[in-house]
């Protein structure tokens, strides 16, 4: 049984959480089926940007510890180490940028997702929790690593230290998510995606690229990369179909060459 749909609609691929009668808890099996959508998305060059949501009233409740627990104090990662890891943690890294909808509970490993993704939207009944404290151990799929990142030292503190809950307005008021909806945020999702996926595949990719080595290794390991990937970019096919879009005042056609 397959725990993650796929939906190719366009440019975009849609990837389903698809668990909802248990909070779309993670499962290895689920987790395994996941890293395979982020895969497809990051290998089929007719994919341009994924959309990442969930079936039912919840984003996540997190991970069935029953199952995962185990796997994990023996050691062994949450992702397959040879394919793109959501979490982008341990395993292969991806170069197409993702959004995220949330809405009900976002818990733990959801939050890190979140965090792993480019764009969040979040509806008005988001919930969010990064919780492991409370259990006695602590995020181990990014979370440390990014949610200061995002979010500011104090904020990410002020809930990794105490796993308290917190709501969608306060989500956006710590920057965690990007903008909120009264509506479905998948609807606001997709239409963000299909912006994105509307300008130059390459020149969107090199943004993820050259912006997480700064976020990474620090701007000066960064900033020698800038002109060089300018001036290949500037040598493509889109970059040549952007200036005579211009020219014509009409909507670029951009075909990632």
């Amino acid at each position: 049984m397959s725990f993650i749909s796929t939906e190719i609609r366009g440019h975009l691929l849609l990837i389903g959480l698809n668990r909802p009668d248990k909070m779309n808890a993670f499962t290895l099996q689920m987790l395994d089926q996941l890293a395979d959508a982020y895969s497809e998305l990051e290998n089929n060059p007719e994919l341009r940007c994924g959309v990442l949501f969930a079936q039912g009233k919840h984003f996540t409740g997190g991970l069935d510890l029953a199952e995962v627990g185990p796997y994990a104090r023996a050691g062994n990662p949450l992702f397959p180490v040879d394919k793109v890891d959501p979490s982008q943690t341990y395993g292969l890294r991806r170069k197409k940028p993702v959004v995220v909808a949330v809405d009900g509970y976002c818990f733990t490993i959801g939050i890190e997702l979140v965090l792993a993704a480019d764009i969040c939207i979040a509806g008005p009944n988001a919930k969010f929790g990064q919780i492991e404290i409370k259990r006695g151990i602590f995020p181990f799929c990014g979370a440390t690593l990014r949610f200061h990142q995002r979010c500011g030292w104090g904020n990410a503190m002020r809930y990794l230290l105490t796993g308290d809950i917190f709501d969608a307005k306060e989500a956006f008021r710590i920057g965690l998510v990007q903008e909120l909806t009264e509506a479905h945020p998948l609807d606001r999702a997709i239409e963000l995606a299909d912006t994105i996926a509307a300008q130059a595949p390459l020149g969107v990719q090199a943004t993820i690229i050259n912006a997480r080595k700064a976020m990474l290794e620090g701007e000066q390991a960064a900033i020698p990369d800038l002109l060089p990937t300018a001036q290949q970019l500037m040598e493509s096919e889109d970059a040549a179909e952007g200036l005579q879009s211009f020219i014509e005042r009409r909507p670029a056609n951009f075909k990632g060459k």
